[in-house]
């Protein structure tokens, strides 16, 4: 598997015993799940609009005003070492959640600065999270877990399901790596598309960590 490729499911022949009726449902079926494509290893291009209401930051990071802000969906499920985890108990802390896989170049490059980081803010009520994807294998993410000594939990989602439960135009992940800004309301409050370095992390959690 390489990098910079795209998720995507492609619409099946209709067997032409089916009725048109049917016909007609099975494609539509496979048009929709054909549109939602998630590109791994993006570039980090992004952008925002009317709909989405949010703010397209120079330095790549997205943000959203704290009374225009949508609910971050519901991300549970097993981690990468078979533990039960739920995001939402983290409510109350400003929650940074990293999508990223073990085979993808970008997120081996960005795993020291989010292993830091981690370190760094946790006594200021910072939580980090991974959301693993596209691994086959658990014995794959602890591998990369315990190579670039993540300190923080990630659960296990290796056909990107979590990912398509963010609500329609919110801050959702479009790529990997992706990473997400969740008030401490539990709140989706900023997104950066693509690796982030150290001085980058830290400007997205800092005015999150500063709110009242």
């Amino acid at each position: 598997m390489g990098p910079c490729e795209t998720f995507h499911m492609s619409a099946c022949r209709v067997p032409r015993r089916l009725t048109s009726r049917r016909r007609l449902t099975l494609l539509a079926a496979g048009a929709a799940a054909a549109s939602l494509t998630l590109s791994a290893c993006g570039d980090g291009a992004s952008g925002g609009s009317a709909q989405t209401r949010f703010v397209q930051g120079k330095d790549g990071i997205d943000t959203v005003k704290k009374d225009e802000r949508q609910a971050a969906p519901d991300l549970s499920g097993e981690t990468t070492t078979g533990k039960k985890l739920d995001v939402a108990a983290y409510k109350g802390k400003v929650v940074i959640v990293n999508v990223w896989g073990s085979w993808c170049g970008p997120c081996i490059a960005e795993a020291p600065n989010f292993a830091k980081v981690a370190n760094e803010t946790k006594g200021k009520g910072v939580q980090f999270v991974g959301i693993n994807t596209r691994d086959s294998e658990k014995s794959q993410a602890t591998s990369f877990e315990e190579e670039h000594k993540v300190p923080y939990p990630s659960l296990f989602d290796p056909t990107g399901r979590l990912m398509l439960r963010f609500p329609k135009g919110s801050l959702n992940p479009q790529s990997i790596p992706s990473t997400i800004a969740i008030d401490r309301h539990g709140r989706i409050a900023a997104r950066s598309i693509g690796p982030l370095a150290e001085n980058e992390l830290r400007k997205m959690i800092a005015p999150l960590v500063a709110e009242k």
